[in-house]
């Protein structure tokens, strides 16, 4: 059963003279086959605590458990390879490679694993139909939208078939209809195939696709955990 565990993470920033905890001491499960929103206001310290699931940030404290792998523990090169096998991670920024093709974007985690250029265009090509680029494969980030550069993130996010998917704002960029089917993906990956996923959110429509919502405010989990999913029913 894949399941992301999170143990008592604490994540510090120097400020001047100051020492700021962006995360402080959260622990907090996400299990397989659920969505797990995780709701507050920017500065609240959600980012810096997705990108410690990730294995892109090591905490200051704590641990970070996938599968009953300690994450915290994995060499640079483990972590890669988990990163690249094992996570598909939405990013606010997009992270795009510029100049080259959705297709290509989609596809560039797989041909950083070895694949050859026809088997991972195979394999990126569903995902791109499926968040509705299918028309567009063949255009770069300086061809499309705000809202369909992050459609492709989101397509290369999945094109490894992840065990686990993390979400950085994704649906920042997407007016609401979009937004609505983009959130209606990813819980229907989550579902379908069991992966636990996480996403991170200002937006209370997100928030209300997901099966749990915890709210970060000032790096901790709020007393009560669980906000009621009502005050963000999906329509």
């Amino acid at each position: 059963m894949s399941s992301l565990r999170m143990r008592r993470v604490v994540k510090r920033y120097k400020s001047g003279g100051e020492v700021v905890s962006a995360v402080d001491g959260v622990s907090m499960d996400v299990e397989e086959g659920e969505m797990v929103a995780l709701y507050g206001p920017s500065g609240s310290g959600k980012t810096t605590l997705l990108l410690i699931a990730a294995g892109l940030m090591a905490p200051d404290e704590g641990q970070v458990l996938f599968d009953g792998v300690d994450l915290t523990r994995c060499s640079s090169r483990e972590g890669v390879i988990f990163r690249r096998r094992k996570v598909g991670f939405v990013f606010q920024s997009f992270h795009l490679t510029p100049g080259a093709s959705a297709l290509d974007n989609a596809a560039l985690k797989l041909l950083a694993d070895g694949y050859s250029l026809s088997d991972a265009h195979a394999a990126a090509i569903p995902w791109l139909e499926r968040v509705g680029l299918g028309e567009r494969l063949g255009h770069t980030p300086e061809q499309m939208s705000m809202g369909e550069r992050q459609r492709v993130a989101i397509a290369r996010a999945l094109v490894n078939d992840p065990s686990l998917l993390l979400a950085d704002e994704p649906t920042g960029s997407l007016d609401s209809l979009r937004s609505a089917q983009t959130l209606t993906l990813l819980r229907e990956i989550c579902h379908e195939k069991g992966v636990p996923v996480l996403l991170v959110t200002h937006d209370p429509q997100a928030s209300g696709f997901a099966d749990r919502v915890h709210t970060l405010r000032d790096g901790r989990l709020m007393d009560g955990l669980d906000v009621d999913l009502a005050l963000f029913a999906a329509p």
